[in-house]
């Protein structure tokens, strides 16, 4: 597969074709870039937790500390979950299928995937499917 060119400043556009190579090597930097910074956070975290100073003379530090830790290990699991998702939406670049809504087959808005690159449903497939869910919920 010969080498994509990206341009400083290059930005997906409705004015050339949906998912082209220029776009598909767009998105794919954007996911790789995000999973680093979400590794390199993780990786912080680990080395913060290592080192951090269980001696806690006063109760309530101990508390607030492990309440600390508790919230930041919540994150970092959420986290793991999302290096999940983008590796699925790298997968889909790879096989051809990413920028295409599961639900409906159509193409999913470059504003959508900008915004949530790892996005698998249009944005009128994904209301209906929250519309779908909160229905289910009330009962």
């Amino acid at each position: 597969m010969a080498k994509v060119v990206i341009e400083d400043g290059y930005a997906p556009s409705d004015a050339e074709p949906f998912m082209n190579e220029r776009q598909r090597e767009y998105f794919r930097r954007k996911l790789l870039s995000w999973k680093q910074d979400i590794l390199r956070e993780a990786q912080d975290t680990l080395v913060a937790l290592q080192t951090e100073n269980e001696n806690h003379p006063d109760l309530t530090d101990r508390a607030s500390s492990e309440t600390d830790r508790a919230i930041e290990l919540r994150a970092r699991d959420r986290q793991r979950k999302l290096i999940a998702k983008i590796d699925s939406a790298l997968s889909r670049i790879e096989d051809g299928s990413y920028g295409y809504c599961e639900e409906t087959g159509e193409p999913i808005s470059l504003k959508r995937l900008e915004a949530r690159p790892i996005a698998t449903l249009s944005l009128e497939a994904q209301e209906r499917h929250e519309r779908r869910e909160r229905v289910y919920r009330d009962d």
